[in-house]
């Protein structure tokens, strides 16, 4: 993980050990409006079947298009942190 004392240093990049906290985060976000929008398709139910069946698959695929993104997200912020370390690595070996 990091310290505290990363904060303050400029050596090591601390968002790479935080991601997947973000992430996480993001996941119970969007399961959260999932289920909201799931329980407004189920009060709907009744008054129209039709648009509570399309609202109802409209939050599931929402959900899962929205944490299919925030993978994506996440690791396409990893990926520049970790191009980052070999082109480092890389210049790293230029200087010898």
């Amino acid at each position: 993980m990091f310290s505290f004392r990363d904060l303050f240093q400029w050596d090591r990049f601390v968002t790479p050990s935080i991601i997947k906290l973000f992430f996480w985060l993001a996941v119970a976000i969007i399961i959260l409006f999932g289920l909201s929008g799931i329980a407004s398709a189920l009060q709907m139910m009744p008054a129209s079947a039709g648009v509570g069946v399309f609202m109802l698959l409209g939050s599931l695929l929402g959900m899962t298009i929205g944490i299919l993104f925030a993978r994506i997200v996440a690791e396409f912020v990893l990926i520049v942190f970790r191009i980052n370390e070999h082109l480092g690595a890389i210049r790293g070996q230029g200087d010898l």
